[in-house]
């Protein structure tokens, strides 16, 4: 894994996260964008913020954001942004919302971060990468062994994010674990890291939702594919996400869905 391209996306984040910070539990008014999704300046700000670094550093890569219009789409490396995921946690106060940037080759994540600038936690991990974790809180990055669904924790964001046969499936899948625990968005994904939660199951995600968490997930020893069992890729994955923390207790959720 290139250092730079390490160092350029660590530099973008402490940026970003420099100039989030003001705006936590400050009152910050959110916008509702056309799809309901709450968005503030906050959101806006910490992107460009990321994109000038990475654009700068790496002008011939592309970039795709949650909140502006991508840009060279085609290249064959693009930066991935999703500027504050949990931004209905970051306007109601709660320090679960998390910066992801992630790196794609030929469509494929291969590098990721997810970033927490108010508990100053930060996931790293990536192609030929050993997993990084910025340790204030206590933990120490790597997934569990468990291989059973009833020793299981489960997480996801929020029961509305299934409908349908989506919601039959993840219904199965809850029935065999231990517990289920709801919220936390892309934190949770860093928690499964450390050996908190086991297995995160989510449907209706983007690819600046995703980008970032593979990598991050992979190296700390988990497995990340879509509900179909195939690996995650820009332009063909349908936004389902199976995360779990080892193979085997990857194939028996795959199984329960």
């Amino acid at each position: 894994m290139p250092n730079a391209w390490v160092a350029a996306a660590e530099a973008a984040l402490d940026a970003a996260g420099a100039a989030i910070k003001p705006y936590f539990r400050a009152g910050v008014q959110a916008d509702d964008k056309s799809d309901d999704s709450p968005v503030t300046v906050a959101d806006r700000l910490a992107e460009t913020i990321i994109r000038e670094h990475l654009t700068t550093a790496f002008p011939d890569y592309g970039f795709l954001g949650e909140e502006f219009p991508p840009t060279q789409e085609a290249a064959r490396y693009v930066w991935v942004v999703d500027p504050i995921d949990g931004t209905r946690a970051f306007i109601t106060g709660r320090p679960s919302f998390c910066t992801l940037l992630g790196l794609l080759e030929d469509g494929v994540p291969i590098l990721g971060f997810i970033d927490q600038p108010i508990t100053g936690e930060r996931w790293a991990g990536g192609r030929d990468m050993p997993p990084r974790f910025r340790n204030k809180l206590g933990g120490k990055i790597g997934t569990r062994a468990i291989t059973r669904l009833d020793q299981a924790e489960l997480s996801s964001t929020a029961p509305e994010m299934f409908s349908g046969d989506g919601a039959a499936r993840f219904a199965k899948l809850q029935a065999q674990c231990r517990r289920t625990y709801w919220g936390g968005d892309a934190y949770a994904y860093g928690l499964l890291a450390l050996g908190q939660v086991d297995i995160v199951a989510e449907c209706g995600l983007k690819p600046w939702d995703w980008a970032a968490l593979a990598p991050v997930v992979e190296a700390a020893g988990g497995v990340v594919t879509d509900w179909a069992g195939a690996k995650l890729r820009l332009g063909h994955s349908d936004g389902s996400i199976l995360a779990a923390a080892n193979q085997t207790l990857h194939a028996a959720a795959l199984a329960a869905l």
